[in-house]
């Protein structure tokens, strides 16, 4: 267990760099374009967009907090905990990608429904993840926490560094957080990856670039999730 615990914080030290890592020269140019994209909008749409993104992750916040159950052997050690954890996220990718195919082969209409639902699967993911961690998935602030897990996995870097600010200070902030900035929320998750799901809209290519997609974007909130929970445990243990 202590072999494993020391290889899982080298792990966390290199996931930390890459947190704090400056954003590339195309990074920058890309999200400012999607700024200028963003001015042109009316507002009442982005507060119509707001709206309707806040409203479809609260319905499903729900809808996993009463179909996720803590496991009746919960795992006591953090490998134990991780093994579970990587098995359910290689089930979730392969869910993803499945739903990310049937829905790029569909054409535009099916295209759209996919947003809704791969958010679906990720927020479940999540919440079966905190749970295999220990944490109660019915206590706000554990899922405010998972809130802020997904927003570091798709957001812009300037975002990304100041959401895990928040989240390696937990302990400290979560008493000063009441509610998510949904605009900010909902704008980064759609500049993050609106590229990727204009193509598989595209006919003849939307199935694969659908698998695709999704299945990588379930194993970057994976890696984020792990990192994060990881981060949780070794600072709650007073280990890190």
């Amino acid at each position: 267990m202590k072999h494993y615990e020391e290889t899982v914080k080298v792990e966390l030290i290199e996931w930390r760099k890459k947190m704090a890592k400056n954003s590339t020269f195309i990074n920058k140019l890309a999200k400012k374009a999607q700024n200028k994209i963003n001015e042109k909008i009316p507002e009442r749409a982005h507060q119509v967009i707001t709206e309707s993104i806040k409203k479809m992750v609260q319905a499903t916040l729900i809808g996993s907090e009463y179909t996720v159950r803590p496991p009746q052997d919960p795992p006591v050690t953090l490998e134990d905990k991780e093994k579970l954890v990587l098995e359910r996220k290689d089930v979730y990718k392969r869910t993803a990608a499945a739903e990310g195919a049937g829905t790029g082969a569909g054409g535009i209409f099916l295209g759209l429904a996919d947003f809704p639902l791969l958010l679906s699967i990720k927020m479940r993911f999540l919440f079966e993840t905190a749970a295999l961690y220990g944490y109660d998935v019915k206590d706000y602030k554990e899922r405010l926490f998972i809130l802020h897990i997904f927003q570091l996995a798709f957001s812009s870097d300037r975002y990304r560094e100041y959401t895990f600010r928040i989240i390696e200070n937990w302990q400290h902030k979560k008493d000063e957080l009441a509610e998510l900035d949904w605009r900010v929320f909902q704008q980064e998750y759609r500049d993050y990856i609106d590229l990727v799901k204009m193509l598989q809209l595209v006919p003849g290519i939307g199935a694969i670039v659908g698998a695709y997609a999704n299945y990588n974007l379930l194993d970057q909130l994976g890696e984020t999730a792990m990192n994060c929970y990881r981060l949780r445990y070794f600072l709650d243990s007073g280990s890190n």
